[in-house]
């Protein structure tokens, strides 16, 4: 099964793997979403017909449509559109022959707490425009609807600055054992800041990361924490998505560890101190808490 959104895409298939099912991706709406992929990804719906015929002319079989709104879509207006244009393309597909019984709606639903997607609505699309009984198999791509909330980040304060602005306002400046260019580079992406987990009086703050990089902070703007002291944690719940995996070792830093806990709390955590014995850490190295479902696991010593 192999997805293409042009022309050359199909010759190439044609010479290679003309045996091979093929899905036609759609180009959508996404400028909204936090990962947008239409500009690289996707065949305007303008030109899908031409792509349709072209498939039969080379002897290719189609079996039906995909598209993606965008990593962290918001808007269902997106998928309820892009829904609807593939019910054009699966009407364009069968009157050219095509045996078009696949929809993949693909992935962009938000997984962190607080933004959850609207499935009534994009349900409703499906069907209006591809009701049960019409044959259409219909699969979707919920990676990080599943894995943000998996993970829970645990940072170190390392370093503290209070400076007075303007006014005689006071700001305060974090350090911490992790940044931009660890787990956090998702955040400089997120229309609002995600604060961490902290109980205390607030203040205007600037969380920076650790390397020499004037740009290794957190987020682009303030966020109001409570003052802190260094050796405190920050704790940043829903880091299961888009964090390690875009961690490098920028400056020689090495990317976070990753330690297993049992429930939804952080029971290693106790006071401001984190044993890090079976894990092998120290208050250098931040670590990430993965939440298991497997209650085979007994809690880790930490």
């Amino acid at each position: 099964l192999l997805t293409f959104d042009s022309e050359e895409e199909l010759t190439k298939v044609a010479q290679h793997h003309p045996k091979a099912r093929l899905v036609l991706r759609l180009r959508t709406k996404d400028k909204e979403s936090i990962f947008p992929l239409s500009d690289k990804f996707g065949a305007s719906l303008e030109v899908c017909e031409h792509l349709l015929k072209s498939a039969r002319d080379l002897g290719l079989t189609v079996v039906g449509n995909s598209f993606h709104v965008g990593s962290d879509c918001k808007n269902p207006q997106n998928f309820t559109q892009a829904i609807a244009d593939c019910r054009r393309i699966f009407e364009m597909g069968r009157g050219l022959g095509h045996d078009m019984n696949l929809l993949d709606i693909g992935g962009g639903f938000p997984g962190v707490e607080g933004s959850e997607p609207e499935f009534e609505k994009i349900n409703a699309a499906l069907a209006q425009d591809f009701p049960e009984g019409t044959g259409v198999e219909v699969i979707a791509e919920p990676g990080c609807f599943y894995v943000a909330s998996a993970c829970t980040a645990a940072v170190n304060i390392i370093a503290k600055k209070a400076v007075l602005e303007p006014g005689g306002h006071r700001k305060l400046l974090y350090y911490l054992n992790e940044g931009h260019y660890g787990i956090f580079r998702i955040f400089l992406r997120d229309p609002v800041p995600r604060k961490p987990i902290v109980v205390k009086p607030i203040f205007p703050c600037i969380l920076y990361g650790p390397t020499c990089d004037a740009g290794d902070k957190l987020f682009m703007e303030e966020v109001q924490l409570p003052e802190l002291d260094v050796g405190d944690w920050l704790i940043f719940p829903s880091m299961g998505a888009y964090t390690s995996v875009m961690s490098s070792t920028f400056n020689g830093f090495l990317p976070a560890a990753i330690c297993y806990t049992m429930g939804p709390e952080l029971r290693c955590l106790p006071g401001r101190a984190l044993t890090t014995k079976s894990c092998g850490l120290s208050s250098g190295v931040p670590w990430c808490s993965i939440n298991t479902l497997l209650p085979t696991l007994a809690p880790a010593e930490l």
